[in-house]
């Protein structure tokens, strides 16, 4: 008999079916592993009252911020400066626990630690980014306008030059972080009708951050409006090496890619909450599992998070290798939100009358996965991201 016939044959993992963990180094398993425990011991005791209450506690930051996890990809002013598939993994073990929480997380990272770092000047980043990076300031990022959501071309925000600065009027709204925020980066449109990037403060005149009650998703997360009302900003606030939408669509270009991790990882707590549920709920003598429509839920489940990790993963690699594009991360991030979001609803079915319950936490995930696959560009815009670039005609207008 040969070596090779006496040798173990490979086992099938039903929780790693391509054996995802093998394909990561070292110090990404060890940053996710670090990130899954803290997840799993501070954020998933916090989870069902937050929900429940609206509330946000502001010390998760500076948990997250000890931890080196806000800004992770920076290099320098205090941040880890780990490569993109990290971010990545760190986003699924946050998103595992709520939605509203990897938002905190990618609000920080992506939407205004990044453009500080990517558009500012050096000493704006001085100032900005080791406190972000700390968790003693909190930051929000201002584009969507109450009219003016997939369209931010057409914003109403205005930036007026006057001496020594600029005067800034308009509205942001559905802002995460923007009632607890102490830095505010905005977009907003100069005289010439150029879109600027600005860097306010908590407690200049005129500025406020109204929060937003009443939401059915994202309820551990601060929402609300920013409400400029001709706030003066000093020359010194503006980011200058940006001009037009390439400033705010490369930062939630960012924040796409670390959401099409999130959702799986949101996907992945209802997949295995599924099964065990199914397996322990008995029904006409024998387990829910032991049917067939079950049985190919989960696996439905289970080859769409699948599929999905490797595709987030493929795209990190060519983040990290400077190769990846915009449609890359609008594939993936449409296909994990989506997808995310019908394992939810089905794991929610799956649960019968308990997956109304928020004490089984499904409910949860489905409702903040509806936000999730409406937010940083809608399901439907990814679409037509995507359709643009097989046609090269672009379909947002009817011109």
């Amino acid at each position: 008999m040969t070596a090779s016939a006496t040798a173990e044959r490979p086992r099938f993992k039903w929780d790693d079916p391509l054996l995802f963990d093998t394909q990561l180094t070292d110090e990404e398993r060890m940053v996710r592993d670090l990130a899954r425990d803290y997840c799993q011991a501070k954020l998933m005791p916090r989870i069902l009252e937050a929900n429940r209450h609206e509330t946000f506690d502001r010390a998760i930051y500076h948990e997250m911020g000890e931890l080196g996890l806000l800004g992770s990809t920076i290099q320098g002013y205090g941040c880890a400066g780990v490569n993109h598939v990290t971010y990545g993994l760190i986003a699924r073990e946050v998103e595992r626990v709520d939605s509203g929480y990897r938002s905190a997380l990618s609000v920080q990272s992506s939407l205004v630690m990044y453009p500080i770092h990517a558009f500012g000047t050096e000493a704006q980043r001085q100032k900005y980014l080791p406190r972000l990076a700390t968790g003693e300031w909190v930051g929000c990022f201002g584009l969507t306008e109450p009219d003016h959501g997939s369209d931010p071309g057409s914003m109403r925000s205005r930036a007026r030059k006057v001496d020594g600065g600029w005067v800034l009027s308009g509205a942001k709204n559905w802002i995460t972080n923007s009632p607890i925020a102490d830095v505010f980066v905005v977009w907003a449109k100069d005289d010439a009708g150029d879109i600027r990037g600005f860097v306010l403060e908590k407690g200049m005149p005129g500025l406020s951050g109204p929060k937003i009650d009443g939401k059915f998703s994202l309820r551990a997360s601060s929402t609300g409006m920013i409400v400029m009302e001709d706030v003066f900003a000093p020359d010194a606030q503006l980011l200058p090496e940006v001009t037009g939408l390439r400033g705010p669509f490369s930062c939630l270009n960012k924040a796409r890619y670390g959401i099409a991790w999130g959702t799986l990882g949101a996907a992945e707590f209802c997949w295995h909450a599924a099964r065990q549920y199914t397996l322990d709920r008995l029904q006409f003598g024998r387990p829910l599992a032991a049917t067939q429509l079950i049985q190919k839920k989960l696996a439905d489940m289970q080859t769409e998070i699948t599929l999905g990790l490797e595709a987030c993963l493929r795209v990190g690699r060519l983040m990290d290798d400077g190769r990846a594009t915009p449609e890359m991360v609008s594939l993936i991030k449409r296909n994990s939100c989506g997808k995310a979001l019908d394992i939810a609803r089905t794991a929610r079915d799956m649960h019968g009358a308990n997956g109304v319950s928020d004490e089984f936490h499904v409910i949860r995930h489905m409702l903040n996965l509806e936000a999730v696959n409406t937010y940083e560009g809608t399901h439907d815009i990814h679409a037509l991201i995507l359709g643009r670039a097989q046609t090269g005609i672009q379909a947002f207008t009817a011109s």
